[in-house]
């Protein structure tokens, strides 16, 4: 890693705590190795001894949402079996936020505002140059339902027709492809059978309250209007251990204090999860993680 990378780096680091800090939320610290990581069907946890590295502080994160703070962030390590490439490592950086009385539309105008304030802070302005091409992050941001993109690009409406495989495969070979190079994209409404802990929105057809943010083509953020109710929560928790059992792949223990936050009542909120690594690579200009982890 390049002294350029290291000192860009830091100072993303300092300008996303400055960000939250001077919007009132408190930087939290929770558990790296967990003896429940979240249960969702295609991240695998870590082993760690008779317990597991976290893929996310997400259910953390929610629990002190539920003991009264009304937000909070995260700036930390998170792991994931079997991730390794260009842009993915299976030790990565995340940041995570999360804050009551809000909902998804409110955590993406919020992430819009950090992004800009995070690019003027270490390069001073709001366009990034990244391969090549310009974007301009203060640009009108183009954002898309799933149900739209998939029509357009697929010929299909995952909503209405839910299948899994033929999601992923036309989410990675068709829809990212198409979306625009030039300025942040994003896609909302996911299938409520895509989206294990967001709130669903009542139809027809019902959507999950979840968007996913891309920049220079990477996936950099993913957000959900969080699902509050616990029987509801813990019936998603079982479906997906019965499914990742189907599949042959490791089932790990629901996590009951988790659940039990819920049923002590957490209010509406939203919370967003941004791969600061990714992020690193869009304002430097790197096309390959390596370049901007130190190790």
């Amino acid at each position: 890693m390049s002294r350029d990378a290291l000192v860009l780096r830091s100072g993303i680091l300092q300008a996303i705590r400055s960000f939250f800090i001077a919007r009132d939320y408190i930087e939290v610290e929770t558990p790296l190795r967990l003896p429940a990581p979240a249960l969702e069907l295609h991240i695998d946890a870590e082993p760690a001894g008779d317990a597991w590295l976290r893929t996310s502080p997400e259910l953390h994160l929610k629990r002190l949402l539920a003991q009264g703070h009304p937000r909070i962030f995260e700036l930390g390590p998170c792991f994931r079996q079997g991730e390794r490439g260009a842009h993915h490592r299976p030790e990565f950086t995340m940041l995570e936020w999360y804050r009551v009385d809000a909902d998804y539309h409110t955590t993406l105008a919020e992430t819009r505002d950090l992004l800009l304030h995070v690019a003027r802070c270490v390069g001073g302005s709001s366009c990034v140059v990244h391969g090549g091409v310009t974007i301009d992050l203060a640009a009108e941001w183009s954002v898309h339902s799933v149900a739209e993109a998939f029509l357009v690009a697929a010929g299909w409406d995952p909503v209405q027709a839910y299948d899994a495989d033929r999601f992923d495969f036309d989410l990675v070979g068709k829809i990212e492809p198409a979306l625009p190079p030039d300025r942040p994209a994003v896609l909302i409404d996911y299938p409520v059978e895509a989206a294990a802990l967001a709130r669903c929105r009542p139809g027809p057809p019902a959507v999950a309250e979840r968007w996913e943010l891309y920049v220079a083509g990477l996936e950099l953020a993913n957000a959900f209007s969080e699902l509050t109710d616990p029987c509801e929560q813990r019936r998603r928790f079982e479906a997906c251990a019965k499914a990742r059992q189907a599949a042959e792949r490791e089932v790990y223990p629901i996590d009951e204090p988790f659940l039990e936050a819920l049923e002590t009542g957490l209010k509406p909120c939203s919370g967003v999860a941004l791969g600061v690594d990714r992020l690193v690579m869009i304002l430097g200009d790197q096309s390959d993680i390596s370049a901007v982890r130190a190790f």
